[in-house]
């Protein structure tokens, strides 16, 4: 835009290299949905308000119905001089209508404008990737209820320690997403007040009715401050944050796939549609995919970053640095949008090795809790009985035996304690069985969890039926004629 088309304050044009270097139409063009619906709204309102006629509110509106309508069949030029998406959409609607269309900046200015425009679209961008979530829960859920009677290690620092059920970790990622679903909804509350009409800092001197626009743009409420609501960010640094952890959330979701479909483990396998080939190694299947939702983590968490630091010093009100916001915000919720998508994906097509997973039970000694709580409950002081358990755990590696395989009297020298019934303590289905606490991996427990969250989607309107369908979500392959 010609910095004579911003009235007599300036003699000469704007460097050309400048002009370059300020444009932001290549990022921001993404806002003219927006941008047009804040402008429609604006425009009603002034004529409402008697500050504009009808008949020119009318021409204006059909003049920017008119714009959005080429924009969407991409007949519209978007030109770098006109630096971004207001003044490219403005500069085509008075080429289209005359003089009257520069009438629509009436109590207006570019800071209340852009941050409308931000609002809206990260609130409609908050919806997307909610709904994208709850695909992703639906598809976890069919596959924990196809997954229930599947026994796995349990692990912590990446060392077997107890047995679950399969069926009980797909659930806690359903537990982890779910958080970082009421995280967004919760930050879309705080998005979800409107700037306009603060104009650039000080409000205006026209009569507006800032309530009218609110409400016809769907939010809850108008900025309470003309100044806050121009000049600061934390409502994009708060969705960030929440991104950030929800990215870290599919990252660890990511890992433990790469992880589980390794030779090491192989507790699964990847479908061909979502793994490649190696250019040299004609055995290899990588799960790239997953790697890449790990790898992609790192940029929204720079994201992240990148506008805590364009903003942390910033005076009141408005400056150019917030020309920068958009960049960020649009690119992590791009990332993680296709993130959540591709693990859907992973996860619906991915086979479950069960005998991979039960063989892994009897490595690792994963029962020997359930000797120190046989001990505890029959007296024994809990320190006491894991050093006893410890000590046979010693014993079992010298002698290359496992815990099971220790008789009644071999045991007994340990402890007076043992009786018959250790050794059905010891099978895995009934260790994991006596683990019959709210959130524990007993099936009836994690049964309920299922139906729990079933109903929880159904009720935001998801038809798991029809999604495993959509989705060709596979059943749990057993291996057990393998040994």
């Amino acid at each position: 835009m010609s910095k004579k088309a911003w009235g007599g304050r300036f003699a000469t044009e704007l460097n050309e290299t400048a002009l370059r270097f300020s444009a932001s139409v290549d990022v921001d063009k993404r806002l003219y949905p927006q941008d047009i619906r804040g402008s429609i709204a604006h425009v009603r309102m002034l004529a409402a308000q008697g500050i504009l006629e009808s008949a020119e509110a009318e021409k204006i509106e059909k003049g920017l119905n008119d714009v959005l309508a080429r924009i969407e069949a991409g007949e519209f030029e978007w030109r770098v001089d006109r630096e971004d998406v207001h003044m490219n959409i403005e500069s085509a609607l008075t080429e289209a209508i005359g003089p009257v269309g520069g009438k629509l900046h009436t109590a207006r200015s570019r800071n209340d404008q852009v941050a409308t425009d931000m609002r809206l679209w990260v609130r409609d961008a908050i919806d997307d990737t909610v709904t994208r979530l709850d695909r992703f829960l639906g598809v976890l859920v069919i596959r924990a209820e196809g997954t229930v009677s599947v026994l796995m290690p349990g692990y912590t620092h990446l060392q077997r320690a107890q047995p679950i059920r399969l069926a009980h970790h797909l659930m806690a990622w359903v537990e982890g997403l779910e958080r970082d679903r009421a995280r967004l909804l919760d930050a879309r509350k705080r998005v979800n007040e409107s700037p306009l009409g603060s104009a650039a800092l000080a409000s205006t001197t026209f009569p507006l009715d800032r309530e009218r626009t609110a409400k016809e743009l769907g939010f809850d409420r108008p900025l309470r401050n003309s100044l806050d609501a121009t000049a600061d960010r934390d409502f994009l640094l708060e969705v960030l944050s929440v991104l950030s952890i929800l990215s870290v959330h599919l990252c660890r979701i990511a890992e433990e796939l790469v992880l589980w479909s390794s030779q090491e483990f192989g507790f699964i396998e990847m479908s061909d549609a979502v793994t490649t080939g190696s250019s040299i190694m004609p055995q290899k299947k990588n799960p790239d995919m997953a790697e890449l939702v790990r790898g992609k983590t790192g940029r929204v968490i720079g994201n992240l970053v990148n506008l805590l630091v364009t903003t942390k010093a910033l005076p009141l009100a408005y400056n150019r640095d917030l020309q920068e916001d958009k960049r960020p915000v649009f690119d992590a919720f791009d990332t993680v949008r296709d993130s959540i998508d591709i693990l859907a994906l992973c996860l619906a097509g991915t086979n479950f090795r069960d005998d991979r997973m039960r063989a892994a039970l009897a490595d690792g000694f994963l029962d020997a809790t359930e000797i120190a709580d046989f001990l505890a409950a029959r007296g024994m002081p809990f320190r006491e009985a894991h050093h006893v358990s410890g000590r046979l755990v010693s014993r079992a590696i010298r002698e290359g035996k496992t815990l099971p395989e220790f008789s009644l009297d071999e045991l007994r020298e340990e402890s007076e304690l043992f009786d018959e019934s250790i050794h059905e303590a010891l099978d895995m289905e009934i260790a994991v069985e006596r683990r019959n606490v709210y959130g524990g991996p007993a099936r009836a427990r994690v049964e309920a969890a299922i139906r729990e969250e079933r109903a929880t989607l159904e009720a935001r309107g998801i038809d798991l039926a029809l999604l495993s369908e959509e989705t060709g979500a596979q059943p749990v392959i057993r291996y057990e004629d393998e040994g």
